[in-house]
């Protein structure tokens, strides 16, 4: 076996890369690697088509759908942090309004474990809407016992985070508050919102194909079945349903903080470094080491009411489940962000991930335009993962 980030794990890592065109459907992908908070490995490959007319490079972006939920936890933490606001606060008391419908109590950190119950919303605010849709949140009664219950909330989530953004600092958005902070300082390159410049980087993104191989499948019954609340939560705010409607620059441009989120490889794993050097980045602390913390503790793991699979969370971003349980000293359940039990971050639909593992010193990100089917990441990823920690 080969220890992870060694130049053995690495040769395994781009000998996957290759065999994912050679014989995985793969038609234009990046990996990026970081050890130590330098960049050790950034492949890039394929085509931006399915008719080969654009090449893939370094320099290619690609919407990234829930992998933005990462970067977007950590600006709502470090705000909450700036302002001096414990996650055990109530979110009324930064967002009054947030109160109706019974919510009076419910807390930050039920909202980022995904365990609050807002994870479908019962008016049809459209999702291009965000006022309409901020409205619909104030108003909607959770649908179980804040704490009790955990259900992924994929949509919902970013537009709660990015409202409290707005009311604790001058930002105009959370994806301005991004740049702000991260985005230019660390030169990412990654938005939550794209500028106009950078459009013409933008690879298309293409619908998976059903496997009847699958391992999503209770997922991918519920998500096609009318009524079920994991219908419900990929449709709440309904609008922007189709894979094709990631492909239009005004949806890049709007920074929908859940899935919105447009950049490489190189700028989602150059974050994650910085996190994994325990929010350090040239000197500077850019993350407080508490928020840090925060985002390696597991704060609650069942299985999930909406993607039906046992998952962990933790502040904001993802971890892996562990058999017995959170306290377990047991195995992973699945090893999405390698062995080490600190390690966390987050997939996108069709396969795209990123995560720090900061027992390792590592961070890592894998972007592609040929989505696989399912919320959580296919054997194209998996693969690339496996492959650098010698599995």
């Amino acid at each position: 076996m080969s220890f992870a980030g060694s130049p053995a794990s690495l040769q395994a890592v781009s000998a996957w890369f290759e065999e994912n065109f050679r014989t995985r459907s793969e038609m234009g992908a990046s990996v990026s690697i970081w050890k130590d908070g330098r960049e050790v490995l950034n492949l890039a490959h394929g085509h931006c088509d399915r008719a080969r007319t654009r090449k893939w490079d370094h320099g290619t972006l690609v919407p990234v759908w829930s992998a933005t939920k990462g970067p977007a936890a950590v600006c709502c933490l470090l705000a909450l942090e700036e302002a001096g606001i414990p996650l055990e606060c109530p979110v009324a008391e930064v967002w009054p309004e947030f109160a109706g419908g019974g919510k009076a109590n419910l807390a930050f950190t039920h909202l980022f474990s995904h365990t609050g119950g807002l994870c479908a919303l019962d008016e049809r605010a459209p999702i291009y809407d965000y006022d309409a849709v901020i409205e619909a949140i104030e108003h909607q009664r959770p649908l179980w016992e804040p704490g009790t219950r955990q259900g992924y909330h994929a949509r919902t989530f970013g537009f709660m985070l990015d409202e409290i953004v707005r009311r604790l600092t001058q930002a105009e958005s959370l994806g301005e508050y991004y740049r702000e902070v991260f985005g230019s300082p660390l030169a990412l390159d990654f938005w939550i919102g794209l500028p106009s410049a950078e459009w013409e980087r933008v690879s298309p993104v293409y619908p998976g194909k059903i496997s009847l191989a699958n391992g999503e499948q209770p997922f991918i019954k519920a998500f096609n079945t009318g009524g079920t609340l994991t219908q419900r939560t990929f449709t709440s705010p309904p609008g922007l349903n189709a894979v094709s409607d990631f492909n239009q620059s005004e949806m890049w441009s709007r920074g929908y903080a859940s899935m919105g989120g447009v950049g490489s490889a190189h700028g989602l794993a150059k974050f994650y470094a910085m996190l994994a050097q325990g929010g350090r980045w040239n000197g500077v602390q850019m993350v407080p080491e508490a928020v840090v913390r925060r985002l390696e503790q597991t704060l609650t793991q069942e299985t999930d009411a909406v993607l039906l699979t046992p998952i962990a969370f933790s502040a904001g971003m993802m971890k892996d489940a562990m058999n017995g349980g959170p306290e377990s000293d047991g195995s992973k359940l699945r090893q999405l962000y390698g062995p080490s039990r600190l390690a966390y971050g987050h997939p996108g639909a069709g396969g795209s991930l990123a995560f720090a593992d900061p027992e390792n010193g590592l961070s890592f990100a894998y972007t592609m335009n040929q989505m696989e089917i399912g919320a959580l990441p296919g054997e194209r990823g998996l693969g690339l993962v496996r492959a650098l920690y010698g599995g």
